[in-house]
């Protein structure tokens, strides 16, 4: 496992798995959300959009873009892992969580994935609001002690020849995996590779998908 950089964390903790006791920084957000729905300042259903729209349509189209730029430009793909921060702010993509990025190349004989070990860091900007289950205490620990198993939960079985890599995002780093380009794509433009991008591709527990498969993935 990759520790390059000392694990600090000076933002919010994470959610544990469902049943588990919510952290004190969960009561405060929904305590303060409850407070304002209950004086008429936001609308719930409203509220809910958003967070949808920006967790599964703005974020992680956002890094869908990043890797189809990668897949299709050589000299983009090269700036992209010598300097995954400048090249990814190069389309635009910046702000809180995203100012220092590290790209992952996803091969035939490597395989790498993402995990917070401490809370939740996540490079927002590029992927959108971090999935529940990537803030799941059981997430954190087993994608540290058993990578296999939770790629198997996630439909994602390779090879024993595959060496499995996981990154331990930090305050300080975080990281966007470029998964493999899927076969029979040479002649499609970005924005049909981009379709193939999902957010799980870009964090190292899915694959991306074949053209047949394409319907607002990346969403």
């Amino acid at each position: 496992m990759s520790h390059d950089h000392p694990h600090h964390h000076d933002h919010d903790e994470d959610h544990d798995h469902a049943g588990s006791a919510l952290p004190e920084m969960d009561l405060r957000v929904r305590a303060l959300e409850s407070l304002l729905v209950e004086k008429g300042y936001i609308d719930p259903q409203a509220l809910d959009i958003f967070v949808e729209m920006y967790e599964h349509k703005v974020g992680p189209r956002n890094g869908a873009r990043v890797v189809a730029k990668a897949w299709r430009d050589p000299a983009f793909r090269q700036w992209l892992f010598d300097d995954a921060t400048a090249a990814i702010a190069s389309l635009g993509f910046t702000g809180r969580q995203g100012e220092h990025m590290v790209a992952l190349e996803n091969t035939e004989d490597v395989h790498n994935m993402v995990v917070c070990t401490l809370c939740s860091c996540y490079p927002w900007s590029v992927l959108g609001l971090p999935p529940v289950w990537y803030k799941s205490a059981p997430y954190r620990s087993r994608a540290v002690i058993d990578p296999r198993g939770v790629l198997k939960d996630f439909g994602v079985e390779l090879p024993e020849t595959v060496d499995l890599r996981v990154w331990d995002s930090t305050a300080e780093v975080r990281y966007l995996v470029v998964p493999m380009r899927p076969a029979g794509t040479d002649d499609l433009d970005e924005d049909a590779l981009a379709g193939l991008v999902t957010r799980d591709s870009m964090i190292g527990t899915g694959l991306a998908l074949a053209p047949s498969q394409a319907t607002g993935a990346s969403a």
